[in-house]
């Protein structure tokens, strides 16, 4: 009886789930915020260009290439 009540409350908690699976999604940034977000303030850091080269050439130094989006490849003289 207890194991019959348990697996419906689960029932209820996965079908709840799978539902919410399938409402549409709006975007949290409104086309018209964008530029708010485009704005330099919002970098992550005052010389990106710098930095990219940085992360490259450590990337290249230590023959570890993740997900990061750093492009070339080589001994990082690029």
């Amino acid at each position: 009886m207890k194991l019959r009540k348990i697996l419906r409350r689960g029932l209820v908690f996965a079908s709840c789930i799978i539902a919410t699976g399938c409402t549409t999604i709006e975007p949290w940034v409104k086309p018209y915020e964008r530029q708010n977000l485009a704005d330099p303030i919002m970098a992550f850091s005052k010389a990106p260009v710098s930095d990219n080269y940085l992360h490259h050439v450590h990337q290249a130094r230590e023959g570890a290439r993740g997900a990061e989006g750093s492009a070339g490849g080589g001994c990082g003289c690029n």
